[in-house]
C-alpha cells in the first residue's frame, strides 16, 4: 500500500505515516485509533482548492495535517501543537 490511498469516498492512510508523525509504533497507532485516542477530520477543498482534501489527525496535544489530491497523492504534510482533545465515550464527541 502507498502511504495514502483513495477508496471511493474515503482515504486510507498507512499507520506507518501516522506512527512516524506521532513518534509511535504502527501497532500503537491502530490501538489508539480503535480506542478513540487518535481522531481525524477530512475536509474537501472548495474554490481554488477544489480537488484537494485536508486530512487532519489529532493525537494528544499534536496534530498531523495531510493535503492530498483526488487520487490520494500526498501533496504536503505538517505537524503542529493543538489543545489536547478528549473524546466523550458516551456521545462519541
Amino acid at each position: 500500500m502507498s502511504k495514502i490511498e483513495r477508496n471511493g469516498d474515503e482515504f486510507i492512510v498507512d499507520a506507518n505515516l501516522l506512527a512516524s508523525a506521532f513518534d509511535l509504533t504502527p501497532d500503537d497507532v491502530r490501538t489508539r485509533i480503535r480506542n478513540g485516542h487518535i481522531t481525524s477530520l477530512c475536509e474537501a477543498g472548495q474554490d481554488e482548492d477544489e480537488g484537494r482534501w485536508r486530512i487532519t489527525f489529532y493525537a494528544g496535544a499534536r496534530a498531523l495535517r495531510l493535503i492530498v489530491d483526488r487520487d490520494g497523492t500526498h501533496l504536503s504534510q505538517s505537524t503542529f501543537p493543538v489543545r489536547a482533545r478528549t473524546r466523550d465515550i458516551a456521545t462519541g464527541r
